[in-house]
């Protein structure tokens, strides 16, 4: 999910940036059905320019749920249209779900957010040992424990277990000192929120489901895959292929659960959104401690500088929290917000005002484009102006486009590259085969079989089989969430003693393997 942080910075920047230009305005208008209309027009225009597939919306003012609708379908081919019920997978827009079940914990007295994640989880490490000993559930949460951005990331697309993808982490270098950097981490956050289920002394699932989604009626929704899976009424996922929208991947986020595992629909998540609003109650049930729910809308960290929330300037007041993006918007007042996004098929967002008892939450069933955050923005204007200030889909379009699944990372694809015209030969195939071993990554193998290089990667395995492009360098398809889709490099070096595997080397010279047998 490496380029899907740089989307969410930079949504959460680009909306605060969008509204600075405009002059203050009082407080939402009465006249919401207006509002309302146009945003239904202004959703059945976008989705026809932009061909997604389907989209669902909720919007709450007031604590009553004001909007509720689906629009398109659940997925191509199919007539079954998007409902308000139908689940999504909410990529990262599960973070400030699971904040709210932290806050939960919280409130009740079973953790706190400066607990120590080490007294909880003895057998978790960063790769600094004082590190480890100070990160606690807040850093963690707040995105502020050291670990670099995609952390843990690709080990989960190559199918390590969360335990495995957790007890790694300790090989991989430190971006920043705790609580000085911020770097957007989904292992780091999980951590945090498995070291709580740890304290508490049940599965993180489970506690999701008795804390929050059964207490306030989200029927729909789960940190489970399977159950996302076994739903009839769920939106599959949706690339974008010579300009046809495709249902080609799955993205099973099991590992990740409580920063981009949880699935749900636009019903349930308008409770949710009341809760938030409501100070950590629903219709009069008390479910969230208000202290500990408010502790989740405060900065944390800056966004776009070094140095903590407390050591000097923040541009802009690009905030995090403990799982929302903060800033102020055009009117002067707190907005709280957050995207979710799947390169393999989902956007989501939501954004909330808790002056102004307003949010909006939509969800799509596409690669992410900016379509949601289009949609929340485009609201909020509606809501103050009465017009759009801004065609926000085209401006933030060109963003999104950047960061496609075909090129999301940095290594070369090759078959965006013409091949050289006269390639040096390849060594004979006993030069290559063998093992090679990364301390992150674990031992991958490089065999020969019926005249053809094949590699298979850890941990379990998997069957590539490596084409020749130039002397001692060969190519791979592979498709992920983290690493991007298309031809990719494993080029050979030392006679044999190495071998890198360029999509794999995302975090500090993770990619190189050394031969061991």
């Amino acid at each position: 999910m490496r380029a899907v942080v740089v989307i969410v910075v930079l949504l959460a920047s680009f909306s605060s940036a969008s509204s600075s230009h405009q002059k203050k305005s009082p407080a939402p208008s009465t006249d919401f059905q207006t509002a309302l209309a146009r945003m239904d027009t202004y959703i059945r225009e976008a989705m026809a320019k932009t061909k997604v597939p389907g989209l669902a919306v909720a919007v709450v003012y007031q604590d009553k749920v004001v909007f509720l609708k689906g629009y398109g379908v659940r997925k191509v081919g199919d007539p079954a249209p998007v409902d308000a019920d139908t689940v999504f997978e909410l990529a990262s827009l599960s973070k400030p779900i699971s904040s709210t079940i932290l806050a939960s914990l919280v409130g009740t007295g079973d953790i706190g957010w400066d607990d120590k994640i080490v007294d909880f989880d003895p057998g978790f490490a960063l790769a600094d040992r004082a590190a480890t000993q100070r990160v606690t559930i807040r850093d963690m949460f707040a995105h502020r424990s050291g670990l670099p951005t995609g952390a843990g990331d690709v080990l989960e697309d190559l199918g390590y277990s969360r335990p495995e993808i957790l007890s790694r982490l300790r090989f991989v270098p430190l971006a920043g000192q705790s609580r000085t950097t911020y770097h957007y981490s989904n292992f780091g956050m999980t951590e945090g929120a498995i070291a709580a289920a740890k304290k508490v002394g049940k599965p993180w699932e489970d506690i999701a489901d008795e804390r929050l989604y059964s207490k306030i009626g989200m029927r729909s929704t789960s940190s489970r895959f399977s159950d996302y899976e076994n739903n009839p009424n769920k939106a599959s996922l949706h690339v974008l292929e010579n300009g046809i929208y495709r249902d080609r991947f799955v993205r099973e986020a099991d590992a990740e659960a409580p920063a981009g595992g949880v699935s749900s629909s636009v019903r349930d998540l308008a409770q949710w959104m009341r809760l938030q609003l409501g100070n950590g109650s629903v219709g009069g049930l008390h479910v969230v401690s208000s202290a500990a729910l408010a502790e989740t809308h405060k900065p944390q960290i800056c966004r776009s500088v070094p140095g903590p929330v407390a050591g000097g300037e923040c541009p802009e007041s690009q905030f995090y929290g403990l799982g929302w993006n903060l800033n102020t918007n055009a009117q002067g007042k707190i907005q709280i917000s957050h995207s979710g996004a799947f390169l393999l098929g989902a956007g989501t967002s939501v954004y909330l005002i808790p002056d102004e008892q307003v949010g909006i939450v939509a969800l799509g069933n596409a690669a992410p484009i900016g379509l949601p955050e289009a949609v929340c923005l485009t609201f909020l204007d509606l809501l103050h102006y009465g017009v759009a200030q801004r065609d926000y889909l085209s401006l933030l379009a060109p963003n999104f486009a950047e960061f496609d699944a075909e090129t999301q990372d940095s290594s070369p694809n090759y078959a965006n590259m013409k091949p050289p015209q006269n390639p040096s030969p390849a060594k004979p195939l006993t030069a290559y085969t063998g093992k090679y071993f990364n301390s992150y990554y674990g031992t991958l193998e490089v065999s020969a079989e019926r005249n053809q290089l094949v590699l298979r990667l850890p941990p379990r395995g998997a069957y590539y089989e490596l084409a020749h492009w130039d002397g001692d360098t060969f190519t791979y398809y592979f498709a992920s969430e983290n690493t991007g889709i298309g031809q990719r490099g494993v080029k050979f070096s030392g006679d044999g003693a190495q071998v890198v595997i360029q999509n794999l080397a995302i975090i500090a010279n993770s990619g190189v393997f050394t031969r061991v047998d």
